[in-house]
């Protein structure tokens, strides 16, 4: 159960990272929730325990990224995130290396990544 909730986290700190791509919008979400969990669970042991990401990890931050180009995908990514981690504890050094995980896997954002996110509001 905690590696699963290590990974929700990790999966909620990336959807910031790609809520202001300035793609085109859609009317609806095309990426899944399966899609989501299937590009991040490679990054499991970075947000437990830190270090550098496994390549498998930043290649599944990236593809998501580039998956996500709608608002409503990013909102879909979001909302599946939030869902998954309801209800899972983690610490603030798991925070700390999900919210990391842009940086380590050269995706360069110009905000903070928060688990507070307003799924409604990501563009």
């Amino acid at each position: 159960m905690a590696t699963s909730g290590v990974l929700k986290l990790a999966s909620l700190m990336l959807v910031v990272c790609m809520a202001v791509t300035g793609a085109p919008e859609a009317a609806d979400a095309t990426v899944t929730c399966n899609v989501v969990i299937n590009n991040l669970m490679p990054c499991i042991s970075y947000v437990q325990s830190g270090g550098q990401p496994a390549a498998a990890c930043c290649n599944g931050v990236r593809t998501l990224y580039g998956q996500a180009q709608t608002s409503a995908d990013r909102q879909t990514v979001c909302k599946c995130i939030k869902s998954a981690i309801n209800g899972i504890s983690y610490s603030s050094t798991n925070l700390g290396y999900a919210a990391s995980l842009p940086e380590k896997c050269n995706l360069h954002i110009p905000y903070n990544i928060s688990p507070s996110t307003d799924c409604n509001k990501v563009q």
